[in-house]
């Protein structure tokens, strides 16, 4: 079967940002702005999971949509997680193999996320980073969304961290509550909106830390949700 035209989109887009050399610092924990974005959502993932019963980590089968070379299952493993118990599923193969070089315990592995190669009610916890926003294909991501319910199960925790608006990005589709709502139906859903936006925190985090935590906690000047996501059932596949 011809693969799906978003997907080759999708391909060749994360590989025109590789290329772009001006991207990297921008994303390095060693530029202010980023780390105050990482050190911000790792706070509100924690208070998450705690939240909803996933503590300790240890105990939980873990999932990640689209891992690209790990960065989010390092910190999950700093959390506490077990790496036999932590899998994760990366289109691209050149960002699964990255993910392998820098996590050769963990069972990774390079699958299109409408057809997940697990059983229904497979994990405790689902993630995914800004990949639902990454599809442009109302049906594509709507298929890898109820990917996500049939692998997670009932009762646990899907976490969809997102941006709700990217102007500046046209290869992306900012996702509100309403559409979240319909991805993940028959779930009960919990929105948190943080991540000062990014222009913002550039111009303010290098000069003032506490200004930027104060501007974020007011919450309007962020562009990300971070969902939590209850199934009631698993979602199977037809047949």
């Amino acid at each position: 079967m011809p693969e799906h035209p978003d997907l080759i989109r999708l391909r060749n887009e994360y590989a025109r940002r590789a290329g772009q050399a001006s991207r990297r610092g921008r994303y390095s924990l060693f530029n202010p702005a980023q780390l105050f974005a990482v050190q911000q959502r790792q706070r509100a993932l924690l208070k998450c999971l705690l939240q909803n019963g996933l503590y300790p980590l240890s105990k939980q089968r873990i999932f990640e949509l689209g891992p690209g070379v790990g960065g989010i299952l390092l910190e999950i493993l700093s959390f506490g997680a077990d790496a036999s118990r932590l899998h994760g599923a990366e289109l691209l193969f050149s960002r699964a193999q990255k993910a392998h070089e820098r996590l050769a315990s963990l069972p990774l592995i390079c699958a299109d996320g409408q057809n997940l190669p697990y059983a229904a009610e497979s994990f405790d916890l689902s993630m995914q980073f800004t990949v639902l926003s990454s599809i442009l294909d109302d049906e594509l991501r709507a298929n890898v969304a109820r990917e996500m319910i049939r692998v997670t199960r009932p009762g646990g925790l899907i976490v969809c961290y997102d941006f709700w608006l990217n102007p500046a990005n046209s290869q992306t589709h900012g996702l509100r509550p309403a559409e979240i709502r319909q991805l993940f139906p028959g779930c009960a859903i919990k929105f948190d909106r943080i991540t000062l936006a990014p222009p913002i925190a550039r111009r303010i985090v290098p000069f003032s830390w506490g200004l930027a935590l104060f501007l974020e906690g007011f919450k309007i000047f962020n562009t990300h949700y971070l969902a939590s996501i209850r199934p009631e059932s698993a979602v199977r596949r037809d047949g």
